[in-house]
């Protein structure tokens, strides 16, 4: 062009450095996808147990993964237990010392806690990026609840505690019976005011959801009625006081009369037998 200037524009022509990085682009690619693919095989091999054979040589794997980057379970802290042994605790979280803490979740393991029935609550605290601390209050054994053939160890609410074996807590009181388990903690409020029962109560059954029969060392039961019990309470420990109603040679009282204490002698000389019988009824009005 005369008397003026021209702009050209030059495209840059292939080279073999463009396909270069276009292959080295293909191949971080498809690498990253076999990564990625890898990842979710493995992944899925864990979450379905199948690499946690005994023996296994993976089984440790994802601890010794962790452990590389700082995420593995090496300080664990754990307060709270009395009855319980710690692995029982972790089992139910999924963490065991030295496995990886990747993925895990304070607030969903914390849940997972409460959800025991042994465990009133628990605190939970992951602080990164090793450490695990646990903090619980379990629920305190109160008696033992027999049930058909079953025991149970039950908390003072009347809930069971699977995790306890009951031949281990032979001290706690015995009750038996449907309902038993919700009512023994009102039984026991109001015999601890009369050591001189309570201390000799073997067992207690509940009978018919409505009353309650003790069993004594002695072998004396003692029949208590469905309504003004611990009325009926504080008159057999006044009389046991004044009168010893709960020695030996006596077989069982019965209260559950207003006003009348019914005593079944277990033994009797023939005067006593001739003199009145097997029963003898006192009058307390």
């Amino acid at each position: 062009m005369s008397g003026g200037y021209g702009v050209y524009v030059r495209k840059r022509s292939s080279t073999w450095l463009d396909g270069l990085s276009a292959f080295r682009f293909r191949l971080a690619l498809r690498a990253g996808a076999v990564a990625v693919l890898g990842v979710v095989i493995a992944a899925g091999l864990l979450r379905g147990g199948h690499l946690d054979y005994e023996g296994s040589k993976w089984l440790m794997l994802p601890g010794k993964v962790a452990s590389l980057i700082g995420m593995a379970a090496e300080d664990i802290s754990i307060t709270g237990l009395e009855h319980h042994e710690p692995e029982a605790l972790l089992a139910a979280i999924g963490v065991q010392p030295g496995g990886s803490l990747m993925g895990f979740d304070a607030g969903h393991a914390r849940r997972i806690l409460e959800g025991l029935d042994w465990i009133e609550r628990a605190k939970v605290q992951r602080l990164f990026p090793n450490q695990l601390a646990v903090e619980v209050k379990e629920r305190q054994p109160f008696a033992i609840w027999q049930r058909g053939e079953s025991y149970y160890v039950i908390d003072r609410n009347g809930a069971a505690m699977s995790g306890l074996a009951a031949a281990k807590l032979v001290q706690l009181p015995l009750v038996t019976g449907e309902g038993a388990n919700t009512a023994v903690a009102d039984l026991v409020n109001q015999l601890s005011a009369y050591p001189s029962i309570m201390l000799q109560m073997k067992a207690a059954a509940r009978v018919g959801k409505r009353r309650w029969t003790l069993y004594l060392d002695s072998g004396i039961t003692v029949q208590l009625p469905e309504r003004d019990w611990q009325d009926a309470l504080r008159m057999a420990d006044e009389l046991n006081s004044t009168q010893q109603l709960l020695s030996r040679g006596i077989r069982s009282v019965d209260l559950r009369l207003a006003g009348r204490v019914i005593v079944e002698v277990a033994e009797l000389d023939p005067a006593e037998i001739e003199a009145g019988g097997m029963k003898t009824a006192v009058g307390t009005e």
